[in-house]
């Protein structure tokens, strides 16, 4: 079985999940650099050395927590983490817990930390975590009960709708070209629920209202850039009708 490091930066879908934050910010956030070299036209190439393996936890790229887990300077034990060709886990399914002090009992997933390949069940797999504790004051702190992660690999299972129990799983497509998840054991298709969806700006999509400030989503969808085989100054002579009718000298290059 083929590993590969979970430091190697994962940017896409999930890791920006229920943040709708552009992936641009997300690697500015990420970004730590050593050394640059200075601006000028004497200092090229560019060349930067930045850091490049991060650890991943249960806090998000763009959070204060993950950049104390980062600092600079700062670098954790290798961790590995099996390759999954295809996602299938996404915040709101129904999964069985198959390990530890919870298992067979099922909720629901509350995140997901694609990175690690973990979920966390909302309600199950909790700690107590302690919260405010000072000494100085007398001040015993506040308990409070933490999820922690299960891996999608051997430590939770979906939840079949038909029957709600664990089942295995597997991709097709409909009869529409449609690709969904299928049950195994009943053949029944498992939907990806519609929390998937959800963000902090909106519940669905579709009830999303577009504020002052956006950019219209039919500008967004419209194409305005059409491919050719010109260069910029033939482009701007064909929208201005301009006609090219000098003949270039001929050139020699020996």
């Amino acid at each position: 079985m083929r590993l590969t490091s979970v430091q190697l930066v994962r940017f896409g879908k999930w890791s920006t999940q229920f943040s709708n934050l552009p992936e641009r910010y997300i690697q500015r956030a990420m970004n730590q650099v050593y050394w640059r070299n200075p601006i000028g036209p004497q200092y090229k190439p560019k060349a930067v050395i930045q850091r490049k393996k991060f650890y991943f936890g249960l806090h998000r790229p763009w959070t204060l927590e993950f950049k104390n887990q980062n600092q600079p300077g700062v670098y954790k034990p290798l961790v590995l983490v099996e390759p999954i060709k295809e996602w299938s886990f996404f915040r709101g399914d129904r999964v069985e817990v198959l390990v530890g002090k919870d298992k067979g009992k099922q909720g629901i997933v509350k995140s997901v930390i694609q990175e690690r390949n973990w979920v966390t069940v909302e309600g199950l797999n909790c700690k107590l975590k302690n919260l405010g504790q000072d000494d100085k004051r007398d001040f015993e702190g506040v308990y409070i009960q933490e999820e922690q992660p299960l891996l999608v690999t051997t430590e939770v299972a979906l939840v079949d709708p038909s029957d709600l129990k664990a089942t295995a799983y597997e991709w097709r497509y409909t009869e529409e070209g449609e690709k969904v998840r299928v049950s195994a054991r009943t053949g029944r298709i498992i939907p990806i629920p519609a929390t998937a969806q959800e963000t902090k700006d909106y519940k669905t999509k579709a009830t999303y209202i577009e504020q002052p400030k956006d950019t219209i989503a039919s500008e967004v969808a419209e194409v305005t850039f059409e491919p050719k085989l010109c260069t910029f100054e033939m482009d701007i002579m064909e929208k201005m009708n301009i006609k090219e009718d000098r003949i270039p000298p001929k050139s020699f290059w020996y």
